[in-house]
């Protein structure tokens, strides 16, 4: 299993028009493969969209999107609202639970972390032991890292009922020391996190 990551940046005040448009025309790509989810930023990065379709590997994934490509519903007509577009590839740890469709919000922390080369397979090794407890406090969405993109980065993902449940369940975790996980810092070169909103039509709420 691989994610395609899929992120774009929009004009301001563009985004309701740009998820009008997509939901519009998701029928047409929901026929090659699903989405797993979608995203917009509500604190972090403004403008912003971010799309998680699964594959089961790169053949599929190459095979599927040119498919779609030929398809002429798809995509949706948004580039006038474009600012940038990144793709990134990503590979779940084997700790990680697979993005599926149900109610594990409706707010999301995005948290991506960039460490040294060669830190990557240390994360499994910390976080494996460490997950169960984790997520008795609250969902984790998924937690994967870079195959293809920026290198040497993974990203985890949480779900919340809301900003004040966050705050309680990380003051809870750090008090009662289930989180985070021992060691890893000093392998540690950025943090950066964002609190992201689905979509309507997003299979994940």
């Amino acid at each position: 299993m691989i994610y395609e990551v899929r992120t774009y940046d929009l004009k301001p005040r563009a985004l309701p028009e740009v998820e009008k448009r997509f939901e519009e025309v998701l029928s047409h790509r929901l026929k090659y493969s699903p989405l797993a989810a979608f995203f917009h930023t509500e604190i972090g990065p403004l403008n912003q969209i971010i799309q998680i379709w699964p594959y089961e590997n790169m053949g599929e994934r190459e095979r599927i999107r040119g498919e779609a490509a030929q398809d002429p519903n798809w995509p949706p007509k948004t580039a006038e609202f474009i600012v940038n577009m990144e793709s990134e590839i990503f590979i779940p740890y084997s700790f990680s639970p697979e993005i599926k469709p149900g109610k594990l919000g409706p707010v999301f922390e995005w948290r991506s972390y960039m460490v040294q080369p060669g830190a990557i397979p240390g994360v499994a090794d910390r976080w494996g032991p460490a997950i169960e407890a984790r997520t008795k406090l609250s969902p984790l969405v998924v937690c994967m890292h870079t195959e293809a993109g920026k290198l040497n980065k993974y990203v985890h993902i949480w779900g919340y009922e809301s900003l004040s449940h966050r705050a309680e369940v990380r003051k809870e975790a750090v008090a009662t020391g289930v989180w985070p996980p021992p060691g890893g810092g000093d392998t540690l070169i950025s943090q950066e996190n964002k609190i992201v909103i689905p979509a309507s039509f997003s299979p994940l709420q």
